[in-house]
């Protein structure tokens, strides 16, 4: 008899950007659709009312979802069945093909390019809609993309979905148009766009607050040498890399302190309105993930749901953790991308993977809005290139063939190959041996500004930042740093004009230079904050004016000389 077809009326009510988009898919009945949405945007009901709508009209008799992992399959499987499309996802390539009980079949990138015939001998056989989900995963790998554009060329309908059309690499996602530009690139094109700033508008996301930790760091050598260095400071791409992954080492005290901070942010949002709220800690590779849970057994007193890559009961324990009451997960890479665990509100950025692609991924963890009012707080390492990362979460992004790679003052190829994920503990840790590490608040950034000061933890500062209310929209996220910032600057010129005059042969001592970037930073903020009220623009627009006109990385990278520029500019706008 078959699978009944779904009833359009039983699906939720859209919201705005997904009607704007359906709508455009109907008018287009274009063979490919790109539908760019930010995690937690609700990719998964538009796909599926696309689905239902062409299931229902007769334009097809059967849908493929292409998932990027296993656990991914079921979490497309569940929501397809909430709204009346069955969708397979125990289908395994033996098989063949489907039951007549299902509309389709979900599978994985990976499954598609082994057998892509298989698939395409599937796709043949009924006039089939393709979902790819999170297509960039199609250009993982030669035989993934090859295998996808063999196994669904035949496809009636292809609808391509992503919440980061960017890759790092030059491979070309399949069944994506590229478009040349005045500068002689080809650019991806996207037929629907709605990225993180329009949601974040709408309600739809959360606002993100990074609160970035230096700290010392010391190492030993393959030579024996002992070496120290700030986390934060310039340094070279070796030291960044190796003063990194010190400061990552389960074994010193920058993840414990880290930890604490993040469980006592955790702990304010519980009480603060966010009763069920939860805590991810991403972790490099499987043995630092296991380290991290005993660490956060031993700071918190609770056991954390440690998660690793595709293994056994991993949905499982994934889909227990959403529903239940338990405040901490560690993870390696299965929660970067797709799962749905929307009461994470707290993560731990322990990993040294740096790709724009990963990070992006990773914070969507945490952005999705569940009521109105609701922050995340992402704790990470005081590393200029993830400043530079957090700094732009609004930022839109193509993927570009033949783009010259960006350099940031950073060697990205030697940042890749010494932090992959699960393999940079075999190369680094042959070059090195971690010592000691401390953990200070250095930082914290929201909408492209950056905020506070290089604090000893548990100072008052740090506790002011992590005691921030948990229930704040992002306007009110921006007044209360702002008006945080303005306290402190007015209690600094106190303090000045309290301090006894020097004897006259004192000569005071000069701020060092990363005090004088502390300065700048906030004189800056502050300014910007003042041509908000002025102006009504957003503070993340002011800061991507200023970078337009100066030039050079956001604020929390930007040298003295840069931000007493933008200091000079904002004060002409």
């Amino acid at each position: 008899m078959g699978a009944r077809l779904p009833a359009i009326e039983s699906f939720p009510s859209l919201r705005a950007w997904q009607r704007k988009a359906l709508v455009e898919y109907l008018r287009r009945r274009s063979d490919d659709f790109l539908a760019v949405a930010t995690p937690g945007a609700g990719k998964t009901t538009f796909a599926l009312r696309i689905a239902a709508e062409l299931l229902a009209d007769g334009t097809v008799e059967a849908v493929t979802v292409v998932a990027p992992t296993e656990h991914l399959k079921t979490q497309w499987s569940v929501a397809a069945a909430r709204v009346g499309i069955q969708l397979d996802a125990a289908f395994r390539n033996a098989d063949l093909h489907s039951s007549t009980d299902f509309h389709g079949a979900v599978v994985t990138y990976a499954q598609v390019g082994v057998a892509p015939q298989v698939h395409r001998r599937r796709t043949m056989t009924r006039r089939t809609l393709v979902i790819l989900d999170e297509i960039h995963h199609a250009g993982d790998s030669r035989s993934w993309g090859d295998g996808v554009k063999a196994a669904f060329e035949p496809a009636v309908r292809r609808l391509m979905l992503t919440g980061t059309p960017f890759r790092s690499d030059d491979n070309p996602i399949p069944f994506v148009a590229y478009e040349r530009g005045g500068d002689g690139l080809q650019r991806s094109r996207a037929d629907s766009v709605y990225g993180y700033s329009d949601a974040l508008n709408e309600g739809v996301v959360r606002p993100v607050i990074f609160l970035a930790y230096s700290g010392e760091t010391r190492w030993r050598t393959s030579a024996g040498d002992e070496l120290a260095a700030r986390l934060g400071e310039p340094m070279t791409q070796d030291l960044i890399a190796q003063a990194w992954r010190t400061a990552l080492d389960p074994a010193g005290d920058w993840m414990p302190q880290v930890l604490r901070a993040a469980d006592a942010r955790l702990q304010v949002l519980r009480a603060g309105g966010m009763s069920d709220a939860a805590g991810l800690v991403i972790a490099s590779d499987q043995q630092a993930a296991r380290a991290y849970a005993r660490l956060i057994e031993r700071v918190t007193g609770e056991r954390a749901v440690v998660v690793l890559s595709d293994d056994q009961g991993a949905s499982a324990r994934i889909a227990a953790f959403a529903l239940s009451d338990q405040r901490w997960m560690v993870a390696v890479r299965m929660v970067s991308e797709g799962v749905d665990i929307p009461r994470l509100a707290v993560g731990v950025y322990a990993t040294s993977a740096s790709t724009p692609l990963f990070f992006a991924q990773a914070i969507g963890r945490f952005v999705r809005a569940r009521r109105p009012g609701e922050t995340a707080s992402v704790f990470l390492p005081s590393v200029p290139h993830l400043l530079g990362l957090a700094s732009e979460m609004e930022a839109e992004r193509d993927h570009v063939l033949g783009a010259p790679k960006r350099g940031d003052g950073l060697d990205d190829e030697l940042l890749e190959r010494a932090q992959r994920s699960e393999q940079a503990s075999g190369e680094l840790e042959k070059r090195f041996e971690a010592l000691s590490a401390t953990a200070e608040l250095d930082q914290v950034i929201f909408d492209g500004a950056s905020f506070g000061t290089a604090a000893q933890a548990g100072t008052p500062e740090e506790e002011e930042y992590l005691g921030l209310p948990g229930l704040l929209t992002a306007d009110q996220v921006s007044v209360l740093l702002n008006k945080r910032q303005a306290e402190q600057l007015a209690a600094q010129r106190r303090r000045k004009a309290d301090e006894p005059v020097p004897a006259p042969r004192a000569a005071s001592a000069p701020l060092s230079a990363a005090e004088r970037r502390v300065s700048l930073r906030r004189q800056l903020n502050a300014l910007v904050a003042a041509h908000h009220h002025r102006t009504g623009l957003p503070h993340g627009k002011i800061h991507a004016e200023l970078r337009r006109r100066c030039g050079g990385p956001p604020s929390a990278q930007a040298t003295i000389e840069q931000l007493e520029e933008r200091i000079a500019t904002v004060q002409t706008l």
